[in-house]
């Protein structure tokens, strides 16, 4: 193996006074090494500070991928290409000889990646890949392969590969109805379908003619477990009002009954119109990506504000949030379940908070093994984080509790739990 080609693999991306020190070798030589390497040394950057990166060729699909943004009114543009490096590393070349790297995958990689219920059916949707029937199962490869090869219907408004975009190009954005909905989640519990959305609880994607939607369902079996669901969904569809009612931009939702089965549709806010998308990345992507670990809410939205990469208000949105969150007995609050509007190609995000989605109060979720979580939920108290929007979250709590209470679709010994909550302030 050729000794820059050694070290490159080894040490990932590697700035060229390195190389030229390490191999002992001047810059002149340095450029003629990465000539003859065919194209498989990579640089980044066209200055002094300069990187060389090693590619790290996926069978089948190389290391080298043309990226695409659909724009609002779903029409394609060049956004530049991504290169898979040793290390691991993404580096996104924007325009030639410029762009951003990433250790390991890019952030918008992650977010695009198969994942929750719809990614599990992923394997099963495209057994022609051959993928293992596991997500935690894949390499990292498989994962890359997955983007390029059957990507054309994933999470943002990116499109990675020459195939998945003649895929996009291909299809065609299908009008479903409503009663269609039991059919569509019979087969899709059964055979696979949709597209990649974080999350487990059971859902596909539909569109209504306007707006692309996200549906969880319930099984319809009136099981205990079933008749839960069903007053979480509704929960969550009232969380969803109570918040947009109060200026708090929600994702909106729609409760739908159909036969036995009850389905909340979601709108979706990283699609619009039939074919338009827009660019979305969650907290947990850009949390691994430049901050640190994951922790909560509280701290990720400190980290945001320090950095100057969401507004006063934006910190103060999402600490209501995590109030709200507390007081209705989410204890879901993870770093895929909350997002934000952004720009992919800048250096540094700078991040609008998207809709609010996902709250609903999970600390009453059946348990893996059906069964039901039938205490009393102690209503919390405050941390000195919170406390300036503490009053605000309890009010909205309150109201929320109001809407599920005078819902006559949910069972009355669901609402006695969820009269425990609202809060204090101390």
């Amino acid at each position: 193996m050729d000794e820059l080609h050694r070290i490159l693999k080894q040490q990932g991306p590697t700035p060229a006074a390195a190389l030229i020190r390490q191999l002992g070798i001047s810059p002149a030589t340095l450029s003629r090494r990465v000539r003859a390497s065919a194209g498989r040394v990579v640089r980044i950057g066209k200055t002094r500070g300069a990187h060389y990166g090693l590619l790290d060729e996926i069978p089948g699909i190389g290391a080298r991928w043309p990226v695409w943004e659909i724009d609002p009114d779903g029409k394609p543009g060049d956004r530049g290409h991504l290169h898979w490096l040793h290390g691991p590393a993404s580096y996104w070349e924007t325009r030639p000889g410029k762009g951003l790297v990433y250790e390991g995958f890019a952030p918008f990689i992650a977010d695009m990646a198969p994942q929750g219920f719809l990614g599990q059916l992923f394997p099963q949707r495209f057994p022609e890949l051959g993928f293992p029937p596991r997500l935690r199962d894949w390499q990292e490869s498989q994962v890359l392969q997955a983007l390029a090869l059957r990507g054309e219907d994933l999470p943002g408004n990116l499109i990675i590969g020459s195939l998945s975009m003649d895929r996009f190009l291909q299809s065609e954005t299908r009008v479903s109805d409503p009663q269609d909905y039991p059919a569509i989640s019979r087969e899709l519990v059964a055979r696979g379908g949709g597209s990649s959305a974080a999350g487990e609880f059971p859902k596909f994607t539909a569109f209504d003619g306007e707006h692309h939607l996200l549906v969880k369902f319930t099984a319809g079996d009136a099981s205990p477990a079933d008749r839960r669901w069903r007053d979480l969904l509704l929960c969550e569809h009232h969380a969803a009002a109570t918040l947009g009612a109060a200026g708090i931009h929600a994702s909106l939702t729609r409760p739908v009954q159909q036969q036995e089965q009850l389905f909340l549709e979601i709108r979706r806010f990283d699609r619009q119109g039939p074919r338009g998308r827009q660019a979305v990345i969650t907290l947990g992507a850009v949390d691994d990506a430049w901050l640190g670990p994951r922790d909560n809410w509280i701290q990720a939205a400190r980290r945001l504000a320090d950095r100057g990469w969401i507004t006063p208000e934006e910190h103060r949105r999402i600490l209501l949030l995590e109030a709200f969150g507390q007081l209705i007995h989410n204890n879901d609050r993870h770093f895929g379940n909350l997002a934000f509007f952004w720009e992919p190609t800048a250096t540094e995000p700078r991040l609008k908070l998207a809709p609010v989605y996902d709250m609903l109060p999970m600390a009453l979720a059946p348990a893996a093994n059906g069964m039901l979580p039938n205490r009393v939920l102690e209503p919390p108290k405050p941390v000195a984080a919170l406390l300036a929007v503490w009053d605000e979250a309890v009010r909205l709590a309150r109201e929320f509790q109001s809407r599920v209470v005078s819902d006559e679709r949910i069972n009355p010994s669901f609402m006695a739990l969820i009269r425990t909550g609202g809060g204090e302030r101390p």
